[in-house]
């Protein structure tokens, strides 16, 4: 089964809680806070795997998730951090935003990884938060969530060659008599469901080549299997486009050839820069013999494309061919490998604002739900270190500069709080 497009929920590990610990140490009769800081979550990559060539293990598996870092301890000991979850994925693979499609990276290179998930922060544990003032904290810090996605994956074929054309041009008997591909052929369009790809080789040299299936007209907006299959043509260096020469008009020889072309523009006008080479097929047949050279003269008159002419049934003229297929094929460019990982954007945090509405002072934006819900808040050691947290960050400033008073009503997220000001 060939599957090209799948939907998958990340998730990066969340972070452990930090701990409340005091020492207890034998002739230390004061001992201090000494709960440690938790390990973080672990993160979620994406990582190129050469011997994969679909994406159909998303067909049965849509969520991942890291695992979660471990607890502080006493003694101030760190948590363990949270191991990191590789989702390994073939070679050619996009990554799309599933709310508006947007391309947020590509995956090309055996190896090359990208980070689309972070595993959440470790709580810090009470000795984190002891100072001058605040010398026995009873209160630590819980873990940080971690970073949520639904990512669209979406693969384009590797390939060097594309064979396209009408369903029944002989793609897939073409395809079969030059690889070892064995592709289903049988006297009916649509035939073949889905790409095929095949090595074909020549001297020393080698070309992979996939049969693209479903191309008529209409193919970029969904009739027949063209849709569906026209992206992976995208990263091709030559295409090899199949005519019945059975089924030409001698009226209009290149009708056909020029509702291929249509298609390949409303998809993508960059198509139409690749070398093309124009192929009549099922010479063996005598109406297709007598039409060569009525082709052959209407692609010379108003093409540019190198025309020739076989017989998949027979072999008739492959074997000459192929070298011509390596000779006109541009050259494939090797970049420099690419060892550093990718990262998905993180959202900017949003600036905080503050807006008064039926007597409340609603605060929004720069990650405060998330920070608040962190911390027990029926602990009122908690309270006092907010309150401390918000004038370091400008919130309390802010505040007073839209004239709360003591009793007021803060509200932040779901959380709301009496303001008294200490």
């Amino acid at each position: 089964m060939f599957v090209d497009e799948a939907k998958i929920w990340v998730k990066g590990g969340d972070g452990g809680n930090g701990v409340v610990a005091f020492r207890r140490e034998k002739f230390v009769p004061k001992g201090g806070p000494s709960g440690g800081t938790a390990g973080r979550g672990g993160n979620v990559y994406l990582i190129v795997d050469p011997h994969l060539s679909t994406l159909i293990e998303f067909k049965y598996r849509v969520h991942f998730k890291a695992q979660r870092g471990k607890h502080g301890q006493g003694d101030n000991k760190t948590g363990a951090n949270g191991k990191d979850f590789y989702i390994r994925v073939p070679p050619g693979t996009v990554v799309k935003d599933c709310e508006n499609d947007e391309v947020l990276l590509e995956l090309i290179f055996p190896g090359q990884k990208a980070l689309v998930a972070r595993g959440g922060r470790g709580g810090r544990g009470n000795l984190a938060f002891a100072n001058s003032r605040r010398r026995a904290p009873k209160f630590a810090e819980k873990g940080e969530q971690g970073e949520t996605r639904w990512l669209k994956l979406e693969l384009k074929l590797l390939a060097d060659v594309a064979l396209i054309g009408y369903p029944n041009a002989g793609k897939s008997s073409f395809l079969s008599f030059v690889s070892a591909a064995k592709p289903k052929i049988a006297p009916y369009p649509f035939t073949t469901l889905s790409p095929v790809l095949g090595v074909v080789r020549y001297k020393e040299q080698e070309l992979v080549f996939a049969e693209i299936p479903g191309l008529i007209e209409g193919a970029h907006k969904g009739k027949g299997l063209g849709k569906e299959f026209l992206r992976h043509i995208e990263r091709t260096r030559l295409l090899i486009h199949l005519v019945d020469l059975t089924e030409i008009s001698p009226q209009s020889p290149l009708e056909r050839v020029y509702i291929i072309q249509d298609e390949l523009k409303n998809h993508n006008p960059q198509l139409l820069l690749l070398p093309q080479i124009i192929l009549g097929n099922k010479i063996d047949i005598p109406q297709a013999r007598d039409n060569i050279e009525i082709f052959r003269n209407a692609v010379n008159s108003y093409l540019s494309f190198p025309v020739y002419f076989v017989s998949t049934a027979t072999g008739e003229g492959i074997e000459e061919l192929i070298p011509k297929i390596f000779s006109i094929c541009p050259k494939k460019e090797f970049p420099p490998v690419q060892t550093e990982t990718l990262y998905l954007p993180a959202p900017p945090p949003k600036p905080i604002e503050v807006k008064v509405k039926e007597g409340k002072f609603i605060v929004t934006g720069g990650n405060l739900e998330q920070q608040i819900s962190r911390f027990d808040l029926e602990n009122k050691e908690v309270l006092y270190y907010l309150y401390d947290y918000f004038k370091y960050i400008g919130l309390i400033e802010n505040l007073e500069k839209n004239g709360i008073k003591e009793g007021d009503i803060v509200s932040i997220g779901e959380m709301e709080f009496t303001y008294i000001p200490y």
